[in-house]
């Protein structure tokens, strides 16, 4: 009969994974910007970042509103390594009065219950940050800063709503503190709910999701920031109050809502609100009970019929009433002793019915509240991109803990539904006190390791004034450089390259090139076509240089590229034929003519012996002859600036500087021949390759540099040189991160204070990983995955703080090069003498052409530091092998028409 009654209230596993897709549906609606303003659940972001990472220490107050007694607490956080603390709290009762007055009387009342816990606690002297637990829906725009949306429970204050509750408590604290001589710092408004999670998350650092289910019900968990609109910013997670009792105050849970339901609804201080609330929450269970009763027994179906007053009292049936009926260990003697004080005269059968309408209701409860929370832990896997997760769910309210069934059937049901979440149930000891103390004491520790961090990137930022003197101080070592008398002490050299001429079109032939620059060794076939059908065919083969070759002797060097060379003309079956050859040597050479180079000295980790005041192109020569294979006609040797300034110069000619933001840092531009004066003659341009990495090596931006630059070219293997270049250049700003990490760790800032061996060694933290982490694209969960391959285990907030790392590193190194460039383009619109000019520089190199930023900041420093310049960026294609072509090219036909 029973049964037949209350068929609706039964609800099938069917039924409840389609309320579970209905509240994703929810979910997902209140966290968009346009579908919140009319989402039922409104999903609060609460300002909680970050779990306790066991690091956390101090004493704490919390004050905890919202449930029957208000509450005082003084938390120690422990630092013991073993997570301890201790809880010492006071209750006082809520007086009818308080909660049903007006606002002024509330938070006048809290402040006096907290001074006389603080008098009794003897704490009167200490400033005591304070975390206070408000268990009602709030929108929170910070941390310490909440306005109530709506009182739930039986709370109805005046003039409360829409104001923010903390400020209001701190008024009150502030009147009492000239007489009570007491400081107490508001530090964090909390939801009971998320207090819940952060106490299971302090004794499990699983626990992500939060669970009240007693006189009120709602849920929070750690959602992705990407997914909250409302809040500025993708990185991270943060705790969304879900606020879920109000789930179908739109109708979206008319189909399982019964007559009494709808009855209770009506009766209630807040008809149409709050609907999920009331078919799960124990403030209402028991008046459930009561009306169904009630109908039954109406309709004769109970007590023969007889209606007592009991029966007809609001209220009359309470939560407590329903949980003792269903001790079915105590057989039907509680429900027989229960329903007898209530003046109701019970037969067996009547016990047996009405212990069945209690089981019905508070499965049902159960039921609902576990479909909703497989929604979230569905959300929790699908976030994480997990086929199986592991998680906690922290869980605390009088209906979970006092119910005998309640717990284990909310569990199963939990399980059927997601079974691919493995879960565990955690029960929170005092999650509203201990819970608001833990996230003051979260708050506490992260904005003290904010501070550290702050400290340890400010360095890093470079203010347009600082911008502006390295710009000044690149534009005078420019100068030093072209002049005779101090070029022999210049910083950055201003080598000559006899390249005096950018191509106009008319170059056609076939040509080889070389490329020798870093790891990799290239040999290329170009054919290049002019006229209408203008055009460059390239054919190219990659050899490897072995680290023996690169650091063994010149002599081993040379023969490995001539035997690569030889490898090639065979595989392109041109053995025979005399071409003529442009040799990209990517190194400081001092060029006396096209074709003689002598090299300065290695970079980039070269270290062949017998080579440095060498010229490379006899090198090169004198191997060919030992091979005796084959001929060349070497005819110029290249800097890769110079040939990526000459690939440009092909499509556009209003390109007239090279620059190289990869590996190695360099630009190269023309300079009219007046200007260099270690060079005959005055008529026409050459083009300069400045060698700039070696600016600063006089010291001249030594109050820019940093300790960890200073780490980093110590353990080079040039210490002393290429000072701008190890600022600016791919090859040493993954050094400059791994170096900032490993402070930042010993400060136990990072990677739970623990070095990895893999963060100890040199050279880990390649360029590459930088643009992968600064990626905007990427979620930290794929930051997280490219610091395990490095082997470094990061949580969340490590892999936030290794991208802020990541991108204060990579950002200055965009506004020194871009400092640097913006001095060469002001030395060439002087050169011209125009108010205005327009220049086209030509760009190669992996940090401009793959990290996501570099590019971008560069353009913008050169924009701000040299405004009269209009600057156009072009990539270069290949300017280590088409970029020598063509200077072998334009270097042939400038001969031709000398010799003509």
């Amino acid at each position: 009969q029973v049964d037949r009654y209350l068929y609706h209230m039964r609800l099938s596993d069917d039924v409840l994974l389609d309320v579970m897709a209905r509240f994703q549906a929810e979910m997902v609606k209140g966290l968009g910007r346009d579908t919140n303003p009319t989402a039922t659940v409104k999903m609060l972001p609460s300002f909680v970042r970050s779990l306790p990472d066991g690091s956390e220490k101090g004493d704490f107050l919390a004050v905890d509103l919202g449930g029957s007694q208000f509450r005082a607490h003084q938390v120690k956080v422990f630092d013991d390594g073993k997570q301890s603390s201790q809880l010492d709290s006071k209750f006082y009762p809520t007086p009818k009065e308080v909660i049903q007055g007006n606002g002024a009387e509330l938070f006048d009342y809290v402040a006096d219950c907290l001074l006389d816990f603080i008098e009794t606690k003897n704490l009167k002297h200490k400033k005591l940050p304070l975390g206070f637990t408000f268990s009602f829906p709030c929108k929170q725009t910070k941390l310490e800063e909440g306005v109530l949306l709506a009182w739930t429970k039986h709370f109805k204050v005046r003039g409360v709503q829409d104001t923010d509750v903390v400020s209001s408590l701190r008024k009150a604290l502030q009147k009492h503190k000239a007489s009570s001589d007491v400081d107490v710092d508001v530090l964090a408004l909390v939801n009971d709910t998320v207090g819940t999670m952060m106490t299971c998350g302090y004794d499990d650092q699983r626990c992500e999701v939060g669970l009240i289910i007693g006189t009120g019900t709602n849920a929070c968990y750690m959602e992705e920031m990407r997914h909250i609109d409302l809040v500025e910013g993708d990185e991270g997670r943060m705790c969304i109050n879900t606020e879920w009792g109000a789930f179908g105050d739109d109708g979206a849970l008319d189909d399982l809502r019964t007559e009494f339901d709808r009855e209770l609804d009506l009766g209630s201080l807040n008809p149409g609100k709050q609907l999920f609330e009331k078919m799960i929450s124990s403030l209402y269970l028991g008046e459930l009970v009561r009306l169904i009763l009630l109908k039954m027994t109406k309709e004769g179906l109970l007590f023969n019929g007889k209606v007592s007053t009991a029966l007809l009292t609001k209220g009359k049936i309470e939560m407590k009433h329903v949980s003792a009926m269903e001790k079915y260990k105590e057989g039907l003697s509680n429900t027989k002793e229960i329903l007898t004080e209530l003046n109701l005269f019970p037969s067996e059968e009547d016990c047996i019915a009405v212990q069945h309408v209690c089981t019905i209701v508070s499965f049902r409860s159960a039921n609902l509240c576990a479909a909703a929370l497989a929604a979230i832990l569905t959300r929790l896997r699908e976030n994480k991109k997990l086929l199986r997760m592991r998680t906690t769910v922290g869980i605390d309210g009088g209906l979970y803990k006092t119910h005998p069934q309640y717990a284990k059937r909310l569990h199963k049901v939990v399980r059927r539904l997601v079974p691919n979440c493995d879960v565990r149930f955690l029960l929170s000891v005092s999650g509203s006190g201990k819970g608001a103390a833990m996230v003051t004491a979260v708050a506490y520790r992260l904005a003290a390791q904010r501070k550290k961090i702050d400290a340890t990137l400010a360095p890093f930022l470079l203010s347009l004034e600082t911008l502006r003197e390295v710009k000044n101080k690149m534009r005078a070592e420019l100068e030093y450089g072209l002049k005779r008398e101090t070029q022999a002490s210049a910083t950055v050299k201003m080598l000559p390259t006899y390249v005096c001429g950018t191509p106009d079109g008319t170059e056609k032939g076939k040509f080889l090139a070389l490329d020798l620059g870093g790891t990799n060794f290239r040999v290329l076939l170009v054919k290049i076509r002019s006229g209408r059908r203008r055009s460059v065919q390239m054919y190219n083969k990659i050899f490897a240089i072995p680290l023996e070759i690169m650091q063994g002797t010149g002599e081993e060097l040379f023969d490995h590229i001539v035997q690569c060379i030889a490898e090639f003309l065979e595989y392109m079956g041109i053995k025979g034929a005399r071409l003529p050859l442009g040799f990209t040597f990517s190194f400081p050479c001092r060029q006396a003519s096209i074709d003689k180079g002598t090299l300065v000295g290695w970079t980039k980790g070269f270290k062949a012996t017998d080579c440095e005041g060498e010229d490379v192109v006899d090198m090169l020569r004198e191997a060919i002859r030992r091979r005796n294979e084959f001929d060349l006609d070497i005819v110029a040797v290249v800097n890769d600036t110079v040939g990526t300034m000459m690939t440009c110069g092909y499509e556009d000619p209003n390109c007239e500087i090279g620059l190289i933001a990869g590996t190695g840092s360099n630009v190269c531009y023309m300079e009219d021949m007046k200007n260099i004066e270690i060079v005959e003659g005055n008529e026409g341009k050459m083009c300069v390759n400045t060698e700039w990495g070696g600016f600063g090596d006089n010291g001249c931006i030594d109050n820019i540099r940093t300790k960890y630059d200073n780490e980093v070219d110590e353990g080079s293997l040039n210490p002393g040189k290429q000072r701008y270049e190890k600022m600016t250049s791919g090859m040493y700003l993954g050094e400059i991160v791994r170096q900032i990490l490993i402070d930042l760790t010993k400060q136990g800032l990072l990677f739970r204070g623990q070095i990895s061996e893999s963060l100890r060694k040199r050279g880990i933290f390649e360029t590459k990983f930088l643009s992968q982490i600064e990626s905007d694209r990427l979620a930290l969960l794929q930051v997280r995955r490219i610091l395990q391959q490095l082997g470094l285990d990061s949580t969340c907030e490590d892999s936030i703080i290794v991208k802020e790392v990541c991108g204060a590193v990579s950002k200055r190194a965009a506004q020194l090069c871009g400092a640097g460039l913006a001095a060469v383009v002001e030395k060439k619109r002087e050169n011209q003498g125009v108010e205005h000019l327009q220049i086209t520089v030509g760009v190669d190199g992996t940090l401009y052409k793959l990290h996501p930023h570099f590019s971008r900041v560069l353009r913008e420093t050169v924009k701000e530091l040299a405004p009269r310049c209009d600057v156009t960026f072009m990539l270069s294609e290949d300017g280590s092998g088409k970029g020598a072509a063509l200077i072998t090219a334009v270097a042939k036909r400038l001969h031709n028409v000398g010799q003509k």
